[in-house]
């Protein structure tokens, strides 16, 4: 059942919200222009706002149904916390590498957060909130993003008192993600560190801010 349970997360993960709702809506493939990434920021390229918030809800609801499906049905197939942090992992994974885009897909921002939702809805509200803050105060969607990955873990283990009593294969999956976001950010890293990043709101840079 673990397998089935990562298959199906993972192929959750791979529907593309950014590709679809762009077709829907009669917009260019958002991995023809801008940063060629298929998420919200770069959806938001196309001057369509309705886009780029679809985009965003819609990659964060697969995101949060793939965990809650597996919290839904953990007592009836007798899932624990091993088959709950793969699930939040293989979802996270289809949309990094969507199977039904050439396992060519975002950076995992939304989805993340989606799952962090799912896992814990006050492990998602402090990332959003420390992706907020970061946000307003340097107008970097990917500074804002990264950070919010390095704290993630640290809020997961933290939040339950102490590292003893938070479950290790949960915090070893987030710990995962937030290693894949940062990997998945290292131009924009580059960019920052060059001050070549764009500012949110401002001129495009050569990468395109943080999904």
């Amino acid at each position: 059942m673990i397998t089935i349970a990562a298959a199906i997360a993972y192929l959750i993960g791979s529907i593309s919200f950014a590709v679809i709702v762009s077709r829907v809506m009669g917009l260019d493939d958002p991995r023809n222009y801008g940063s060629k990434n298929p998420g919200a920021t770069n959806v938001l390229r196309s001057g369509s706002k309705a886009a780029a918030v679809l985009t965003l809800l819609g990659d964060a609801f697969k995101g949060w149904v793939a965990v809650w499906l597996a919290k839904h049905f953990a007592l009836q197939f007798d899932f624990g916390g091993a088959t709950i942090a793969i699930v939040a992992l293989a979802v996270f994974l289809g949309h990094l590498y969507p199977v039904f885009f050439r396992f060519k897909g975002g950076k995992g921002v939304a989805t993340a957060l989606g799952v962090l939702v799912g896992l814990e809805p006050w492990l998602g509200l402090a990332a959003l909130a420390t992706w907020l803050i970061i946000a307003v105060f340097f107008r970097y969607s990917s500074l804002a993003a990264i950070v919010a990955a390095v704290f993630a873990p640290l809020y997961y283990v933290f939040g339950h008192g102490a590292a003893w009593t938070a479950d290790p294969r949960i915090g070893t999956a987030i710990g995962i993600m937030s290693l894949l976001l940062l990997y998945r950010h290292r131009k924009n890293i580059a960019n920052l560190l060059a001050g070549k990043e764009s500012r949110i709101g401002g001129v495009k840079g050569p990468s395109g801010g943080g999904r």
